[in-house]
């Protein structure tokens, strides 16, 4: 059943940030993100748990569990995932998975340039998608993909704004090619925000598109490197 303003739980740990919001509907009740070296497994039940004390919410007051599915980092990934399935399966609640790609590039809505979502996936890759924000919503242009950022600048074309916290770390290879200032989102906009995730969701919920808990998958794009290792062994 379809709750007309559905309140929302949702969360991304899909980075080195951990995102939690609490939504009914379109509006943000509570929101909090913390930037950890720790994993999210030592904080995210009690960053949870203070975020719904805030609120004055409980968790049988919830309607929708939202989060990012990837691509991130795959412990992030997994910890976010299993929570949200945890809750689900206890609480008996629909899921939407959200790209982090996607979620990203809801950090600069309304912008008429296609939107490059870019960030780090390690091994000198990034995980990146075009997207058209032009209605407030990110509308893939592309498929994602993991690929080299020397690769993706030199082939992209121009008038393309960049988000995501690729950036930071590959601004000399932007200088190098020449990418204009003014086409690279500031880095208050990298990080990705849950209630932007809650957003997202909101927008599949009402059209039906959930998830059963056992539905509720990582994406990771690019095999893992234990998945790489068996594959390197059965070649041998």
């Amino acid at each position: 059943m379809i709750v007309d303003n559905p309140r929302i739980l949702a969360l991304d740990t899909s980075s080195q940030v951990s995102s939690v919001a609490l939504c009914e509907a379109e509006r943000l009740v509570a929101e909090s993100a913390f930037s950890l070296r720790s994993t999210h497994s030592q904080s995210l039940l009690s960053q949870l748990d203070t975020l719904l004390k805030t609120a004055g919410w409980t968790l049988a007051d919830l309607h929708l569990l939202a989060v990012v599915s990837g691509p991130g980092a795959f412990t992030g990934v997994r910890i976010g995932v299993a929570t949200i399935k945890g809750l689900a399966h206890v609480l008996n609640l629909p899921v939407v998975t959200v790209s982090s790609l996607a979620a990203v590039a809801m950090n600069l809505p309304l912008q008429p340039l296609p939107v490059c979502a870019f960030i780090d996936a390690r091994k000198k890759e990034v995980y990146t998608q075009l997207f058209d924000l032009q209605d407030g919503y990110p509308r893939p242009l592309n498929q994602a993909q993991v690929i080299s950022p020397d690769y993706l600048l030199a082939q992209i074309p121009d008038n393309i704004c960049f988000v995501g916290d690729g950036i930071s770390m590959y601004r000399d290879l932007f200088n190098e090619q020449r990418v204009s200032q003014q086409c690279l989102a500031p880095t208050c906009c990298h990080p990705i925000q849950a209630s932007r995730v809650a957003a997202l969701a909101l927008e599949d919920y009402r059209k039906g598109l959930t998830l059963r808990p056992e539905q509720v998958v990582p994406t990771y794009i690019r095999p893992s490197d234990a998945e790489l290792n068996r594959q390197a062994k059965n070649e041998c």
